[in-house]
């Protein structure tokens, strides 16, 4: 692959409490904040408490997921009385950080989010961007605490409901095991060094370095599966298997178990073998969703540097 030259990255936006009750990139914003942290060298930083309602009640959101609210086609939704408050709420960031397309958006958005299933340190990206590859690769072979994986979400950007979708370029730290409403030490600290290696990643370019260029592993998904039901009344009928819980990413082979029913019986994986994510995670059970299945594809990237000025 061709080397690629590109202009400094320069704006970076911080965000977190865009589900209310997901707690590290709440109180890691809010410590920004509070240290009152808008530069480091090169980089300009932005931090944003996004839903600061659903913040305040402890609540993955008040009306409606924020965090499906930044499409083209919802950003551009007339405002109404009944507009709910999470899309009036993406309007406005779309308004302080993008807007989403142009090329006034900030040059990367990281929004910070917990899950309750035991993902470990993942990233999530849309599209193929050199950036977001290289800054994975370099989380990867910086961090030690925990497995540094990514999830390539292959959706057009108009259509990118999530709000790192806003910023040229974006990616969302997903980081957990860790309940709603609850703080981790541990997974804070897993954040936070996220975050802080983006930054140092942003300030060697910008200053200069050259990042050579290399292949990383990704997952994308294929499908979501939902826990089994009543066909009457629609209630779960079984909970998570024991051998599947706080295994995502461990490759799920045909006649796996995959749930328990709360009678007792055993329901088997059938199909192709594919990776479990986000395992029993606690916001997917208004989804109907008990896990998504994914393939691992491998994705190349080109080195890369800062152009010269002339």
């Amino acid at each position: 692959m061709e080397h690629v030259s590109l202009p400094p990255l320069s704006r970076v936006a911080i965000c977190g409490g865009t589900h209310g009750n997901e707690m590290s990139g709440v109180y890691m914003v809010k410590e920004m904040q509070k240290q009152k942290v808008h530069r480091t060298e090169s980089v300009s930083i932005t931090t944003v408490l996004s839903n600061p309602r659903a913040v305040d009640a402890c609540r993955r959101y008040m009306e409606t997921d924020l965090n499906r609210c930044f499409t083209d086609a919802l950003l551009s939704a007339p405002i109404t009385d009944s507009t709910p408050y999470e899309l009036r709420r993406a309007q406005e960031l779309n308004a302080q950080l993008g807007p989403k397309g142009s090329p006034e958006a900030v040059d990367l958005l990281c929004d910070i989010h917990n899950t309750t299933a035991n993902m470990g340190m993942c990233l999530i990206f849309y599209s193929l961007d050199w950036i977001t590859l290289h800054i994975y690769n370099y989380i990867q072979s910086k961090m030690t605490s925990a497995p540094v994986r990514a999830i390539q979400m292959d959706i057009p950007i108009s259509e990118a409901y999530s709000l790192e979708s806003v910023g040229k370029r974006g990616i969302s730290i997903e980081v957990g095991p860790q309940p709603n409403g609850v703080t981790r030490a541990d997974i804070f600290n897993m954040a936070k060094e996220a975050v802080d290696l983006t930054l140092e990643w942003l300030q060697k370019l910008n200053s200069g370095s050259t990042f050579e260029g290399g292949e990383v592993e990704a997952y994308t998904l294929v499908k979501s599966v939902d826990y089994p039901r009543d066909p009457t009344t629609n209630d779960i009928t079984a909970a998570i298997h024991p051998q599947l819980q706080d295994n995502d990413f461990k490759l799920l082979k045909p006649g796996d178990p995959i749930f328990l029913s709360f009678s007792g019986e055993t329901v088997k994986h059938e199909g192709e073998e594919l990776y479990p994510l986000f395992v029993n995670e606690c916001a997917y059970y208004e989804k109907k969703i008990a896990f998504h299945l994914a393939k691992k594809v491998t994705l190349a990237f080109p080195s890369i540097s800062v152009k010269k000025e002339d």
